[in-house]
């Protein structure tokens, strides 16, 4: 990438090690950490292996960043992942990234997290309800909850827009406030919610794994053990890791960071930790409070228990035992404040892909320009109308469930790309290394490989994964059909 002339707009490197750290952990806690244990807790069915997926999660999550950081290092570049796969693999691959991530991976997170932000503000003002619905024509039907969720989006859109000491702001003091929210409901949770009966009915038997079914689905509880526990840990995997997700959203900023090849790897281990720690600790807190086994039709919450809470609320229920009624509204008011935070960094984030991507002349080339305010306007536009799109939808839900599988696989891909990159650039600089290699990497590559294939063997999950992997397929005619001419574009 060439470097700007002083007289026309470039990246400034605004982003200190404080402000990468809170994009880390900004960018990861959004809604998916006080909702997905209620199914965790659903298919695995004991507080034992509950705790397992959680820390196995975390496991897996932190030996992907601290691998991850080698090719953060090398190649501090705007577009993170999407360089360090180019620089590995080549463009089409990198293409097959960029491509799956403008289509659903970011867009798809922004929307359902703009929506959860919505949804989440009913609680305080039932205006917004999705059946408070505002227009529809035939199936079709516009709630005042998308309004909010559209709102949202092109609200953060235009602040980031604004230049990036803007969204490093925002990101810094929602970043710090949910941190020291989440660190407050494990305290309180311990010093003033502890249920003698809970604790001893979740850890008098751990590991006793039973499959719960979903809440208005008529069916018995299926006790598993082998083989098919081993499928029911992976498929309970998907909701963890789904909420330990974006702790590479980082590296897409790359040339906006101070000292970036220390700065990104640092920041991507300790925020990675700092969230691994919270999330294995909140879920202790919800074994301390609420018992796991429950009933849908209970009318208490230590009836409906963990798997049961309302619309998988856990964090909610949690917090209602602990502060009684005050709880929801406490809850409510820090799931706004935590997924408005998690947007924030997502869109400051995913624009700087499409922007490389552009750059490279393997996307709409106009794309390929910074504003005023030296940050990429247009792509963060672009990201904007689709995001949007996909919240008018309705269809982002099932898209993420489609992509998840290739999600990892592109995590797995470019964890091989370490590997790729020490034979074929062994004298390449490396400011960091990646620590533990070839044994950390290696098993962060079987272990989420593992997780792949579980998705694509496990009869609940084949289909959205397979359609996943066939959202990337897609991504084969467009780079044949259009690449040249997106390059001859960006040439001209």
């Amino acid at each position: 990438m060439t470097e700007p002339q002083p007289d026309q707009p470039h990246f400034k490197r605004a982003i200190n090690l404080f402000d990468a750290i809170m994009l880390v952990t900004g960018s990861m806690i959004g809604s998916g950490i006080f909702i997905v244990s209620a199914d965790i807790a659903r298919q695995v069915g004991s507080a034992g292996w509950l705790l397992v997926v959680w820390l196995l999660t975390g496991f897996i999550t932190m030996a992907g960043a601290i691998s991850y950081g080698e090719l953060a290092s090398m190649f501090p570049k705007v577009g993170g992942q999407y360089v360090y796969l180019r620089e590995a693999f080549g463009r089409l691959t990198a293409f097959l990234y960029g491509w799956t991530l403008f289509l659903v991976i970011q867009t798809g997170v922004i929307a359902a997290v703009a929506v959860a932000f919505a949804k989440f503000t009913g609680v305080l003002l039932p205006y917004f309800s999705v059946k408070n619905v505002l227009f529809h024509a035939g199936t079709f039907e516009f709630s005042s909850v998308q309004l909010l969720a559209i709102a949202l989006i092109v609200g953060i859109t235009a602040l980031n827009a604004q230049g990036v000491r803007t969204g490093k702001l925002i990101q810094n003091v929602l970043g710090s406030t949910k941190l020291v929210a989440l660190a407050l409901l494990i305290v309180f949770g311990v010093a003033l919610g502890l249920n003698h009966e809970a604790i001893a009915a979740n850890f008098a038997d751990l590991w006793t794994a039973t499959r719960y079914p979903a809440p208005g689905v008529s069916a018995a509880p299926l006790p598993i053990s082998g083989y098919s526990l081993v499928i029911a840990i992976g498929m309970a995997m998907t909701g963890s890791l789904f909420s330990s997700d974006s702790w590479n959203n980082i590296g897409f900023a790359g040339e906006e960071i101070q000292n970036p090849e220390r700065t990104l790897v640092r920041s991507m281990a300790i925020g990675t930790a700092i969230v691994t720690a919270l999330y294995i600790l909140i879920n202790v807190v919800y074994l301390l409070v609420l018992p796991l086994h429950g009933t849908p039709e209970a009318a208490t919450l230590a009836g409906r228990g963990i798997q049961y809470a309302t619309d998988d609320r856990v964090a909610t229920a949690v917090a209602e035992s602990v502060l009684g009624k005050a709880g929801a509204y406490v809850m409510a008011v820090l799931i706004m404040l935590s997924t408005f935070g998690a947007n924030n960094g997502i869109i400051l984030s995913g624009s700087r892909a499409y922007f490389a991507m552009a750059k490279d002349g393997l996307f709409f080339p106009g794309l390929a320009r910074l504003n005023g305010a030296g940050v990429p306007g247009r792509a963060l536009w672009a990201q904007c109308l689709w995001a949007s799109l996909l919240c008018l939808s309705g269809s982002y839900g099932q898209l993420l469930n489609y992509v998840m599988f290739a999600v990892i696989l592109f995590y797995v891909v470019t964890i091989i790309g370490i590997f790729v990159l020490r034979r074929t650039r062994p004298e390449a600089p490396r400011p960091y290394r990646a620590w533990g290699y070839p044994l950390v990497p290696g098993l962060y590559v079987v272990l989420a490989s593992a997780f792949c294939l579980i998705l694509l063997i496990a009869p609940d999950t084949a289909e959205f994964s397979r359609r996943g992997l066939g959202l990337v397929a897609l991504g084969l005619p467009v780079y044949f059909l259009f690449g040249r001419r997106f390059a001859g574009k960006a040439e001209a």
